[in-house]
């Protein structure tokens, strides 16, 4: 159990049942800055923008299905427990033994349990699990008008890697721009 702003969540790998609450959890935003991506023949810079209206990001339904649903030592899913048992919010990572990678394939938090510390707790599951493995870096792409993520993620250690422009094409995110984060695994 750990107590984040006057409220205790207990900490554990997600369990299959935990799918449907994982499912239900509202990973949308809104922002009131994106960062703004100028691609150029040697690199690419980032500038953060306001944006007037603030920005609300619903995203698409996933297909991914991230929980416990199968049994893969490379593959974890953590949840963060609320005092009255729903899930307040989860993290799904993957490990490639190849480049000795973590990749947090999803994080989120339910809007009711954000600025708590969950994240954080759950980053510091994902990290003892890619120690666990022997990863020597994390890793994650966030999309540029996430803002809020990547400030959060930069003070967990993050920062900027690379970019992707073509990522989003055809899907109910097409315009932005994917960014890649790492560390090395504390």
């Amino acid at each position: 159990m750990t107590a984040t702003h006057d409220t205790t969540y207990a900490f554990r790998a997600a369990r299959p049942e935990d799918a449907e609450a994982i499912a239900a959890i509202d990973g949308s935003f809104t922002t009131s800055t994106v960062f703004e991506v100028a691609v150029a023949a040697d690199g690419f810079t980032l500038r953060e923008v306001a944006v007037d209206p603030p920005l609300v990001k619903v995203f698409p339904e996933d297909d991914d299905g991230h929980g416990a649903e199968e049994e893969d030592e490379d593959r974890g899913a953590f949840v963060a427990v609320a005092a009255d048992g729903g899930v307040a919010g989860f993290a799904a990572v993957s490990y490639s033994p190849w480049n000795r990678r973590l990749t947090i394939e999803d994080i989120e938090v339910a809007p009711g349990h954000r600025g708590r510390g969950i994240a954080r707790a759950l980053m510091g599951h994902a990290v003892h699990f890619a120690r666990q493995r022997g990863a020597e870096q994390i890793w994650l792409e966030v999309t540029n008008v996430n803002a809020p993520a990547i400030h959060a993620y930069r003070r967990l250690g993050f920062a900027f890697c690379g970019l992707d422009t073509s990522l989003y094409q055809g899907t109910g995110s097409e315009g932005e721009q994917a960014l890649y984060m790492s560390m090395p695994c504390p």
